[in-house]
């Protein structure tokens, strides 16, 4: 009896361990990292030296007696530091009109007669473009900065809009320039604006009295060395009214409508222009 006590006593931690449930196997959370939120960039520090300006009209209204407009860009440079010291400060302002496509074409003379041979449709030109600078532009304005933010008049025209089919296309681009140029639609004013102790400036814009309506756009650049350190951008609204806005609008509204008008003023025009002439003559 005694042994089977002592057998029983020798077997119990034996049992007991065999009867311990294993630990469960389970995935290791601690090998497996989550991915972190991606951090916010910081936004790039302010030039030291900004545009402050203004326009002595945002909105020009076109009327029957409208014979052109003139703008004032005036403003200040804002700094929070001394004025820099090396090459001075420059301004160049521009005012921008509406783009369209445009079209150039080349005439020769065929059998006596002058006839279109060649064309380049361009794919954006301006309807007014115009330029002015503290200092002629060769010597203030980075060849690369001017190809960035297409100041220069020859860059503001822009791709062209269809396959070119000619040798030689710039020679379409510089005649529409010189065109434009000669007609006043593009100007180019060097030294037109006045800079005074690198703070306080001031541009005149006379804008022609064919100005097309629509948004137009005026820029402002601040230059060192040649390089841009800021720019300043506002709208300029050009839109018709009264009459001419009545007249403009029927046009495209109705243009049924609008060539009976005319047709109708043509025949009332000459019928009185008769009636007076044969009452000229009975005298």
């Amino acid at each position: 009896m005694r042994a089977l006590w002592t057998l029983a006593f020798l077997l119990a931690p034996c049992l007991a361990a065999a009867e311990e449930p294993a630990p469960m196997q389970g995935p290791d959370f601690t090998t497996y990292q989550f991915p972190q939120p991606a951090q916010p960039e910081e936004p790039p520090a302010p030039p030291a030296e900004q545009v402050v300006a203004g326009l002595s009209s945002d909105d020009i209204a076109i009327s029957t007696s409208f014979d052109g407009s003139e703008i004032i860009i005036y403003g200040a440079i804002k700094r929070e530091t001394p004025i820099p010291e090396g090459a001075p400060l420059q301004v160049i302002a521009t005012v921008e009109g509406p783009s369209r496509s445009v079209t150039v074409r080349r005439k020769e003379r065929r059998f006596g007669i002058w006839v279109n041979t060649q064309s380049v449709n361009v794919g954006a030109a301006p309807s007014f473009y115009a330029v002015s600078s503290t200092a002629p532009l060769a010597d203030i304005l980075d060849p690369a900065e001017d190809t960035q933010f297409r100041i220069s008049i020859p860059l503001a025209l822009r791709a062209f809009a269809r396959p070119v089919e000619v040798d030689n296309p710039a020679e379409f681009t510089e005649a529409l320039l010189r065109q434009r140029i000669a007609e006043g639609i593009y100007r180019l004013d060097e030294g037109g604006a006045y800079l005074a102790e690198q703070t306080l400036f001031r541009a005149d814009f006379r804008l022609p009295a064919n100005l097309v309506e629509g948004s137009y756009r005026v820029r402002i650049f601040l230059l060192r060395g040649g390089e841009v350190i800021d720019a300043y951008r506002a709208p300029l609204e050009v839109r018709k009214v009264g009459l001419e806005r009545w007249l403009y609008r029927m046009a495209y509204d109705q243009p049924f409508l609008y060539g009976l008008m005319s047709l109708a003023i043509a025949a009332l025009a000459g019928w009185a222009a008769s009636a007076a002439f044969r009452s000229l003559q009975r005298r």
